[in-house]
């Protein structure tokens, strides 16, 4: 019978996001103008779902300095010196300033080459528009696609911003190369530490090894912590907006820190675990009943907010079939344990959002479906960058540490791309 199940005659029962207004049986509705577009509201609909969904899984970018530019394809992020000072004024002396007072740069972060895209084809979109369960799923799915691959471009870039040195002609460096003169007290800028197992041979363990080896490297990883918040203290940068970025399995190593792995640990009675809401221990993290399981789940540790991914840490991405957007993003992050990073230190920038465009293709008779997103990505301030690393890198001062880790075919493998200012 017409109108009912899955045989229905649409050119004389009409279904909601059809148009059978004397067309094919089953033709799309127009998406805009007319009456026939009074039943087009499944594109819409669709639309904000995978929106939604977009927004959802995104987790760095909401962590780094994000923009949206509504035209061009280039925004410029400004640096200026550092301001004069006379130590004894005199009478009659006259004050000219100097041009690296006023002098000003910028670094440009430029949108890529071309967006990424989801897309999917259907030969039945009678699903798609009446089966919120079959709608809801394909919403998720183009959604989550798009919302990672765009999170591992921008963790990429905190693991490359990790590599790269600052540029000698920054006018706030402490001194031109690390063996330098300190020419001006007020310039205090030095390039972030990177902690590797020279720093700590623990941290080889970090996220791989027996309990004890990995409860050590969790250790190590924490002490890595303190030692970049005071390096951001000496160098003047803002000490709010702190990160740290581990994999689950880390971060289920620190949660558990004082947790009874064997019966001998029990003597005397079970110990305090140091993230379990426990009070006398700090009061970190929160009691054991509480799951924290989720990927949106945190710790803090002395200010730092310690976050779960799944993406870049720990993974190739150079390899086919691995590549999440351009050749500047697609490193091998394997020897990568964690990135800490202050926000400030890399921009994100999306042309006017997320876009969903469909057709029906006549020629194939199915309808098809792309979601796509144009973004970018730049370093701005390698200094608030540090990477943990699970091997020792090469080199004789923390520059050459961090370019071996960018650069050396056994790392990372990337080309530099903070080395000058506009």
């Amino acid at each position: 019978m017409a109108g009912i199940g899955t045989n229905v005659d649409f050119a004389s029962a009409p279904m909601y996001g059809r148009d059978g207004s004397g067309q094919t049986p089953g033709g799309l509705a127009p998406t805009t103008g007319g009456a026939a577009a009074d039943n087009k509201m499944w594109l819409p609909i669709w639309s904000g779902e995978v929106m939604r969904a977009f927004d959802q899984y995104r987790m760095f970018e909401p962590l780094v300095e994000s923009r949206t530019i509504s035209s061009g394809r280039v925004m410029e992020f400004p640096i200026t010196g550092t301001v004069a000072m006379m130590p004894a004024w005199g009478a009659g002396q006259e004050l000219v300033g100097g041009i690296e007072d006023s002098a000003s740069t910028t670094f440009a972060v430029s949108l890529d080459a071309r967006p990424i895209a989801s897309h999917f084809e259907l030969d039945n979109v009678d699903l798609m528009i009446t089966q919120w369960e079959f709608r809801s799923e394909l919403a998720r799915q183009a959604g989550q696609t798009l919302a990672n691959a765009r999170d591992m471009q921008v963790g990429s870039f905190l693991a490359r911003a990790g590599g790269e040195v600052l540029i000698d002609t920054d006018p706030r460096l402490k001194a031109v190369g690390e063996a330098g003169d300190n020419t001006k007290w007020r310039n205090t800028l030095v390039n972030a530490p990177i902690f590797d197992t020279t720093f700590d041979p623990d941290l080889e363990f970090l996220g791989d090894g027996n309990d004890t080896q990995r409860a050590d490297a969790a250790l190590a990883l924490l002490k890595a912590l303190e030692e970049f918040c005071i390096h951001l203290q000496e160098i003047n940068a803002p000490s709010e907006g702190i990160y740290c970025a581990v994999t689950p399995r880390t971060f289920q190593d620190i949660r558990a820190l004082g947790v009874a792995r064997e019966s001998a640990d029990l003597v005397g009675g079970a110990g305090r675990p140091y993230f379990g809401g426990v009070a006398d221990a700090g009061g970190l993290g929160a009691g054991l009943q509480q799951g924290m399981n989720a990927l949106t789940d945190s710790l803090t540790y002395m200010g730092v907010t310690i976050i779960k991914s799944q993406h870049i840490i720990g993974k190739d991405q150079s390899g086919t079939g691995q590549e999440i957007g351009e050749a500047r993003y697609n490193g091998d992050f394997s020897k990568v344990g964690a990135i800490i990073w202050q926000k400030g230190s890399v921009a994100s920038l999306n042309q006017t959002g997320l876009k969903v465009d469909t057709v029906d293709d006549i020629r194939r008779n199915t309808v098809f479906t792309v979601a796509s997103v144009m973004g970018g990505t730049g370093v701005l301030r390698p200094e608030c960058v540090s990477l943990v690393m699970n091997s020792a890198m090469t080199g004789g001062t923390v520059a050459a540490k961090r370019t071996y880790a960018l650069t050396n075919a056994a790392v990372m493998d990337l080309n530099k791309e903070y080395v000058k200012a506009v």
